[in-house]
């Protein structure tokens, strides 16, 4: 199989639409790992992401009656992008099935090259089975995403150019979403030079590829994240796993904070704004260098997409920060009492550069701030930890609690004195009108809501954290009734940055 696929590679004719990207090499980031960095360009592409290459490869391959019928694929954004402008060079029809949720912008992109966009379910996996229907319905061929051989090779070109340009590698660092790319990729350069070691790279929350490489068999995720969702799929192509299963050195995992300060970083290396999957690249690299200690080794991260939605700017500037170490957030203990407050503002945050300071009272004989504090580096938060700890503060680390960074940094501490028996759960609604109409038609009017905060990213998904006033025996039919309606939740009840703050 990996042999039939080299060879398409070598003939994909991916240049007749697809541009061949640059391999720069990172000078800020090499000096920083001690590493020659180098960023292989996809952003430049027609449709700002690699995706046009499989599409076009697998189009161009059709025959005359195939053309004549047409195409159709589900795509959240980047592949439909890649299907509707080769059917528009080719002149051929074309729908593109895409979610409800999908942001604007790419809804947009994909109808202007001319593409028929048919808007079905909140998340990709619906929006694929109407595609299924609908090519049944119309005869038209269905372009998949990664499970295709000839969009592999398509993918895979950016492999020869790699090679092409630092014949020196010793290491790639790949997104994986559906296995596409990194299949692609595996085959052409193992083929040549298996030497070189390739790492895939996945977001904790979508890691679909090495959790099926762990179990020795493609496997489902319930559900995927929500940050990096041009990655977000639930279960790997058949042909991407077993090139996974034989060709690829390793995996990494990183963080939505890790990808947002790998956002940051090539922002800084190149003024570009990539969006969070052609980050995941360099998020990984940047994982496993501080991990392994590697050094002076010549290493290929690839900006795969910039399809980034404005509104979502504000979320990664919030978590860069935390993400590259260089805030910490804390829950400190204050005593309630007159000068109090002064007092720790005057002693523990002279020279101190504050992000955040959420405080109020709560009438009992303590109270929590919510501090946000600048880093220089990991040795300034021991500093200050140790500063906290001879003043007599107790404090609890909140800089990974997702809750805290979520919701409650942008909420008004402090209790609700009526809210006796309540019971808080985070929740992930699809971004799209009337979501919130929606759920609390389905939630039954036997429960109160006493607490709801929801903040939109420009996401495909938005977070939401909601209390109920619920008695404790009834808590497990509650979950029974939320597990009906088929909304993913959370119960926060222990969450220290809910029973500190809220």
């Amino acid at each position: 199989m990996y042999s039939e696929i080299f060879k398409e590679i070598l003939k994909a004719r991916v240049y007749e639409v697809a541009r061949r990207t640059p391999l720069e090499r990172a000078p800020t980031l090499s000096a920083e790992c001690k590493n020659t960095i180098y960023i292989k360009r996809e952003d430049l592409q027609p449709i700002f992401s690699f995706k046009i290459r499989g599409a076009y490869n697998r189009i161009a391959a059709l025959s005359p009656e195939q053309r004549t019928a047409g195409v159709i694929c589900a795509s959240a954004g980047n592949h439909g992008q890649g299907v509707a402008l080769s059917a528009k060079l080719l002149g051929i029809p074309a729908w593109v099935v895409m979610p409800t949720t999908t942001p604007d912008i790419k809804v947009q992109a994909v109808a202007g090259y001319g593409a028929t966009v048919v808007l079905v379910g909140d998340h990709y996996s619906q929006a694929y089975e109407h595609s299924l229907q609908l090519a049944k319905e119309t005869g038209a061929c269905m372009i998949h995403p990664f499970d295709d051989p000839l969009v592999i090779a398509g993918q895979g070109t950016i492999g020869k150019e790699i090679i092409e340009d630092c014949p020196q590698l010793d290491c790639i660092f790949v997104p994986v979403g559906g296995g596409g790319l990194l299949a692609g990729l595996a085959i052409y350069i193992k083929t040549l030079y298996p030497q070189v070691r390739i790492y895939g790279v996945e977001p904790h929350d979508s890691a679909a590829m090495a959790r099926s490489i762990a179990a020795q068999k493609r496997i489902v995720l319930g559900e995927v994240g929500v940050f990096a969702d041009g990655v977000a799929v639930r279960q790997v192509g058949v042909q991407p796993f077993a090139v996974g299963q034989a060709l690829i050195d390793g995996f990494v995992q990183v963080s939505t904070d890790e990808i947002c300060s790998a956002i940051h970083d090539i922002y800084r290396e190149t003024r570009t704004v990539v969006e969070p999957a052609g980050a995941l690249s360099w998020a990984g690299a940047k994982s496993y260098l501080k991990s392994s200690g590697v050094q002076h080794q010549h290493i290929v991260t690839i900006n795969s997409g910039a399809n980034m939605n404005f509104q979502r700017l504000q979320f990664v500037a919030e978590r860069a920060m935390t993400g590259a170490g260089r805030e910490c957030l804390l829950a400190v203990k204050l005593s309630e009492g007159p000068g109090t407050l002064k007092e720790f503002c005057t002693t523990m945050l002279k020279s101190v550069n504050i992000t955040e300071f959420n405080y109020r009272t709560n009438g009992t004989a303590n109270a929590y701030i919510l501090l946000g504090i600048a880093l220089q580096n990991s040795a300034s938060q021991q500093h200050f930890i140790a500063r906290l700890l001879q003043g007599g503060y107790e404090f609890q680390d909140l800089t990974e609690n997702e809750l805290a960074k979520e919701h409650v940094r942008h909420m008004v501490g402090g209790r609700a004195p009526h809210a006796i028996e309540e019971e808080i759960y985070s929740f992930v609604f699809p971004e799209r009108p009337e979501a919130l109409a929606d759920f609390l038609a389905v939630i039954s009017r036997r429960w109160n809501i006493s607490l709801f905060h929801y903040r939109s990213h420009g996401a495909d998904y938005g977070r939401v954290l909601i209390a109920f006033e619920i008695k404790s025996a009834e808590r497990a039919e509650f979950e029974q009734h939320l597990q009906k309606i088929g909304y993913p939740f959370s119960w926060e009840g222990e969450n220290p940055a809910y029973t500190l703050f809220l």
